[in-house]
């Protein structure tokens, strides 16, 4: 992750230039990366719920020819490039997102690793707000502000993804939704305040996009709903 950490080391050091503040670089730094992965985000939403709406087809095959896998593969295979979706259309997103978010916190975990430039050596350890020092751990204000906006962000997620098997979707969605804000917490406690900060700011924005991508999903059940209720009428 050092080869993506060094560019942007490049970028905060620019930031800081303009701001003369670390800890308002780390939040415009923040705005930036998320920005730059919503194209990122949306094409991921767009693939999921566009395979949601041919569900009842590939079921339909997988039961067909439950005897023969290489057919019932290769029947799938047909009916993605009918339906214009890849397999692999929401992992491909997952992936860029992941390589970025990695990147960003082998940085902010280790700044000076990664940063050339002597002033960030002073700038790192500036105060921010209630913190004295951005690359220490604040203990509990800024953890618990980045398990709340996690919880929030996983929550509003979950309305974006249609379940491939109700029952077991929520039994696991449904515990990962109280898992993982618990374990920000715990990392945020221990971990410099610089990336907490970046953690908070990418999940607050992550809940307006996942309000977006909600909106979308509402309008696929609309003009879904429409269409079988043409179908009925004709």
């Amino acid at each position: 992750m050092g080869l993506l950490a060094t560019p942007l080391g490049y970028l905060l050091t620019w930031l800081y230039d303009i701001t003369s503040n670390y800890g308002v670089s780390i939040a415009i730094l923040t705005v930036i990366i998320m920005l730059c992965l919503y194209p990122f985000y949306a094409k991921q939403t767009k693939s999921t719920l566009k395979m949601s709406e041919f569900q009842p087809k590939m079921r339909e095959i997988q039961q067909k020819y439950a005897k023969d896998k290489e057919l019932m593969n290769e029947k799938l295979m047909e009916l993605y490039q009918k339906e214009g979706v890849s397999m692999y259309g929401g992992c491909l997103p997952a992936v860029v997102q992941m390589i970025v978010i990695m990147g960003l916190f082998t940085l902010l975990r280790n700044p000076m690793a990664y940063i050339t430039s002597d002033k960030m050596l002073y700038a790192i350890h500036e105060s921010f707000l209630w913190i004295p020092d951005l690359a220490q751990p604040d203990r509990w204000i800024l953890p618990i502000l980045a398990a709340v906006a996690t919880f929030l962000s996983f929550s509003k997620s979950q309305a974006t993804q249609p379940s491939m098997n109700a029952q077991q979707s929520k039994m696991m969605m449904g515990a990962m939704k109280y898992f993982f804000p618990v374990m920000i917490l715990w990392m945020a406690r221990s971990y410099p305040a610089a990336l907490a900060i970046y953690w908070f700011g990418s999940q607050v924005i992550r809940i307006f996009y996942n309000m977006r991508f909600s909106k979308w999903r509402k309008e696929a059940a609309a003009k879904k709903e429409l269409a079988k209720r043409k179908r009925v009428k004709a």
